[in-house]
């Protein structure tokens, strides 16, 4: 007489199956615990402590946080850091709004114009540095070229202290393009139906975009804010190839007085605690704007926010 094969239990079905599963993703696992999570909890650790490579860290509590608050260039990076992100923020949502708009008119040429600015976003920090600087240069830099047939004489970008954070905020522009995609994909996401009960309203050009538009598409202007602001608080690479935080620490953004404080005088500990201060400055800004959108955030099917 034949026997009936033996049934798996569920649990154990269960546990096999989460088994396999953490197996297959084990790799990414172990790259966030060692290259993610495991450096995010030392430099949290650091950041309470006297360190330099090479020597034993020694607990010092909080005098790292409270050295900042005497620190004069830690008021100056953060000044920086803030006015950039103030300007060019709000800046470039305007400039990408506006192309966006443009960008979604039916027109001969539409792909081809959309590729033209959304291109330039992909070129890297580096690289988009090198090229600046040269666009830049007072004496040969085709900025001042063009300047000159205007009649007007150009400044001298990156060594006048007047001038050099505006050349940056210039610079930030370029890379509007993703903003530019991500908000033509939110425009043609607003219903035809709204635009058309407009219109028999007598609501045309202006007051459609202030009524319809900018409404429906502002979970998507949110978003862009807040990446923006992110990632301008990060601003690294550029001031480092192009200024070092120059001239008289006009570019010393915040994250190059951090990388300044790591790896030129190698105060790690100090360092740490100012990478803690910076993840502590972007959860309050970006809670900030989530906060404040309740005030202007409308999600359709629920109003406002």
């Amino acid at each position: 007489m034949a026997t009936a094969p033996a049934r798996t239990r569920p649990g154990h079905l269960a546990r096999r199956e989460a088994l396999i599963g953490y197996v297959f993703i084990s790799p990414w696992l172990i790259g966030f615990l060692v290259f993610l999570a495991g450096p995010i909890l030392a430099s949290l650790g650091l950041s309470f402590t006297q360190y330099k490579p090479g020597q034993i860290p020694i607990w010092v509590g909080l005098a790292n946080y409270v050295r900042m608050f005497g620190d004069e260039l830690f008021y100056l990076s953060l000044s920086v850091t803030t006015k950039y992100t103030l300007i060019s923020v709000p800046l470039g949502l305007a400039i990408a709004l506006g192309l966006a708009l443009l960008l979604n008119q039916k027109v001969p040429g539409q792909r081809f114009f959309r590729t033209v600015f959304y291109v330039p976003s992909l070129i890297s920090g580096v690289a988009m540095a090198i090229v600046f600087a040269w666009i830049f240069n007072s004496r040969f830099g085709i900025l001042n070229y063009l300047l000159s047939f205007l009649k007007l004489d150009g400044p001298n970008w990156l060594s006048d202290p007047d001038f050099t954070l505006s050349a940056f905020v210039l610079m930030s522009l370029w890379g509007v393009g993703s903003t530019v995609v991500i908000f033509i994909a939110a425009l043609q996401g607003v219903p035809v139906a709204l635009y058309e009960a407009a219109s028999l309203d007598g609501a045309v050009g202006w007051r459609r975009f202030i009524h319809i538009t900018l409404p429906m598409i502002s979970p998507v202007v949110l978003f862009a804010a807040i990446t923006g602001v992110i990632g301008t608080f990060q601003t690294f690479a550029v001031s480092y190839i192009m200024t070092s935080g120059g001239p008289a620490n006009a570019s010393l953004f915040y994250l190059l007085y951090l990388y300044k404080n790591a790896f030129n005088w190698f105060e790690m500990g100090y360092a740490s605690a100012l990478a803690w201060f910076l993840f502590l400055i972007i959860l309050i800004c970006t809670g900030l704007l989530l906060r404040t959108s309740d005030l202007w955030v409308h999600y359709e099917g629920l109003g406002k926010k």
